[in-house]
């Protein structure tokens, strides 16, 4: 039997993770040890659980607890089940909950770039890209599209955060992704990409590119397609750096795509790989 609690009293220290924690205060909330981070929705906590998240509580609307979100904690009798009619929840949290309900959750130790690409043929690099809802966008498009792993740098929002997490759909849970470390790129990253295998893909407005079609991509045994933050795009040094610059042809006089766009675009063709 879980252990139902009804919410009483806003200020309880077990509702902070919830109510009252940042997205940063969470991520460093077990250092040195990884912290944590809240999961939305049955779905993407099912799918945080299968990848290996352990729950540490549940926040559920007293009537989501006899549907999915009910089912989902009773697999987990000894973690404690905050609960409480909707409109006390919207209180606490300042909004609704999106399906009625809140997870939150331990992380798990990053592994190394290699230990991650180890039998990958294609993978995304994210240079820089700030905003949640883009980095979740681009997860779900990269787990759909035949992308093997993601690379993220140190100035890239972090998957984990709620918002990303919803946007992906629980996607940033199938799809194995880790960081390089804050002095790791563009250097030494392009340096372990080489010495993986990969040839390094710039999506950049360059005119001196090569068609995102051509048959010599596709041809590559192992692609790294890098993506760069939203506005500004790749740094010149990373483009520089690249064995390959492509540029998706625009039609009406746009010049470009949003980063999350772009990418669906990028990993739906560069994704195909030739026999």
């Amino acid at each position: 039997m879980n252990r139902i609690i009804e919410i009483k009293d806003f200020q309880s220290p077990e509702l902070d993770v919830y109510a009252r924690l940042s997205e940063v205060q969470l991520l460093r909330a077990c250092e040195p040890k990884p912290g944590l981070f809240i999961a939305e929705s049955p779905r993407v906590i099912e799918r945080a659980i299968q990848a290996g998240y352990c729950p540490i509580s549940f926040l559920a609307e007293k009537k989501e607890l006899k549907g999915p979100a009910g089912e989902l904690t009773e697999k987990f009798p000894d973690i404690p089940v905050y609960t409480a009619p909707q409109e006390i929840l919207t209180q606490l949290t300042g909004f609704a909950l999106t399906r009625g309900m809140l997870c939150a959750m331990k992380r798990k130790e990053l592994l190394s770039p290699e230990v991650i690409c180890a039998d990958a043929q294609r993978i995304v690099i994210l240079e820089d890209v700030v905003n949640p809802t883009n980095v979740g966008a681009i997860f779900r498009s990269a787990a759909a599209l035949n992308m093997d792993a993601v690379l993220l740098t140190a100035g890239c929002s972090d998957p984990l955060y709620r918002r990303a997490a919803r946007v992906s759909m629980g996607t940033v849970f199938q799809i194995p992704w880790t960081r390089f470390g804050k002095k790791d790129w563009p250097e030494k990253g392009m340096g372990c990409l080489a010495g993986m295998g990969f040839k390094t893909v710039s999506m950049a407005l360059c005119e001196d590119s090569v068609s995102i079609d051509s048959p010599e991509l596709q041809a590559e045994k192992k692609l790294a397609v890098i993506l760069g933050t939203e506005g500004e795009g790749l740094a010149a040094g990373t483009i520089a750096g690249c064995d390959y610059t492509v540029r998706i042809p625009m039609a009406h006089q746009v010049d470009s795509l949003n980063v999350a766009a772009a990418s669906a675009v990028a990993f739906w063709e560069l994704g195909k790989r030739t026999k």
